[in-house]
């Protein structure tokens, strides 16, 4: 890594970027400012990535459709998919890594506790307001979009080596937790949802994770190779 390498700067902004927007896309419900944002993004066509490409298309035709209900729309499809009619573990896709990882989908299981552990040791609390578990995924995907902002500073302040272990945390907790189950939320959106907003939503995470893995290790190859 070079701290003069603005298409690497270029890149690790893109991530930051990305993070805030899953973040915020998971965090609640679409209102209209944040809808007004999204209909004037630019979705690729060609990005490199099967599921990133089928989410831009998906995104992009459904904002192209926009009318006078599609925030009433949004708002039934995210509690659908998110919250669910509370009848058992299987009635929504829960964005709970405790749900997703422990045998009856319980929340605040031992997921929840790794989260919050890895938190702290990164000078992270989650605000008081905020009053669902930590393992939620708008907070992992947030803490990621945090270390991410860091790595970028220490990179642009030429410390390569502080960069190099903020990416490293980034890399363990990608493999050890929003991999280990994005997918599975992933699959239950797809089925749950009937918006394609929320189906691509779900393919967009998982490819844009996906992706991630591979710059990571690019990034890292001389870390890894070490390990």
């Amino acid at each position: 890594m070079s701290a003069n390498d603005a298409d690497l700067i270029s890149v690790m902004e893109g991530r930051i970027a990305t993070y805030s927007l899953l973040s915020r896309l998971y965090f609640k419900e679409v209102d209209e400012a944040f809808l007004d944002e999204m209909c004037a993004m630019r979705f690729a066509a060609n990005t490199g990535s099967t599921e990133i490409d089928e989410a831009n298309r998906l995104f992009h035709g459904y904002l192209c459709g926009r009318w006078e209900r599609t925030l009433t729309e949004l708002a039934v499809d995210y509690a659908r998919v998110f919250l669910g009619n509370g009848v058992n573990a299987y009635s929504a896709a829960y964005p709970f890594e405790s749900v997703h990882t422990s045998s009856k989908r319980l929340l605040m299981q031992d997921a929840r506790d790794e989260i919050r552990a890895i938190y702290h040791a990164n000078g992270i609390t989650k605000l008081d307001s905020w009053r669902e578990g930590e393992d939620h995924i708008a907070l992992e995907l947030e803490f990621e979009q945090i270390l991410a902002t860091r790595s970028l500073e220490a990179l642009k302040a030429g410390n390569e080596d502080e960069a190099a272990n903020l990416l490293m945390t980034q890399y363990n907790f990608l493999c050890d937790h929003l991999l280990a189950w994005a997918p599975m939320l992933n699959t239950e959106m797809q089925k749950f949802a009937q918006t394609d907003f929320y189906r691509a939503l779900g393919k967009l995470t998982i490819g844009f994770l996906r992706v991630e893995k591979e710059l990571l290790e690019e990034l890292l190859a001389d870390e890894l190779a070490s390990h």
